[in-house]
């Protein structure tokens, strides 16, 4: 018998019918790895949200109430100097200061100043020994570590009581009843952070 082989038309149908399925698979396969990139770029945006949000609030929730503006010994809000019990707090250009109990690794921890602030687009973690001398505060040298990149803007603002009016400019009348934070970062603004600190 005569063999009888393909057509170059038959070829021709068969190499582009390949070429348009091998165009397919590219191009899923490069959708899908964008398609990855963005989810983990997500994931990564929401896990920094969350980490950050959740250590902010637990240190101002547990933010040291020691004796309060008049007592022997203690520490005027945001003013004078006292004791490694007194209180410390309050709303600096730029940044916010407290002094908290922080669990530095599983060693060691404690009472700490702390100071969260906007410097060079970053959102910035300092912290001090609570042994410090509160009129002698020297942040710049503080030790740091950056909570959030790519910082677009940073305002802190406090309520006096439930209902009442929210300020921006410290008054040092005391601890506020709740305090807000709003964060915007890469071009995006994160969910209002609130906590009650009475």
């Amino acid at each position: 018998m005569k063999q009888r082989g393909f057509t170059l038309v038959e070829v021709m149908v068969a190499l582009t019918i390949l070429s348009l399925v091998m165009v397919a698979t590219v191009t899923g396969l490069r959708t899908l790895a964008s398609t990855q990139t963005s989810i983990e770029r997500v994931t990564e945006r929401v896990d920094e949200v969350r980490t950050v949000s959740s250590f902010l609030r637990d240190t101002l929730e547990s933010a040291v109430m020691g004796p309060s503006t008049g007592s022997s010994g203690g520490l005027s809000f945001g003013g004078s100097s006292g004791g490694t019990g007194s209180s410390f707090f309050r709303i600096s250009e730029g940044g916010l200061e407290w002094k908290a109990v922080v669990l530095f690794g599983e060693s060691h921890g404690g009472n700490y100043l702390l100071r969260v602030s906007e410097e060079e687009g970053s959102l910035l973690l300092r912290w001090l020994e609570p042994s410090t001398q509160l009129r002698t505060l020297d942040w710049a040298s503080a030790p740091s570590r950056v909570l959030v990149v790519e910082l677009e803007e940073f305002l802190v603002s406090y309520q006096r009581e439930p209902g009442g009016p929210w300020y921006q400019e410290w008054d040092s009348a005391g601890m506020p009843e709740l305090l807000s934070m709003q964060v915007k970062a890469g071009g995006r603004f994160w969910p209002e952070l609130v906590v009650r600190m009475k």
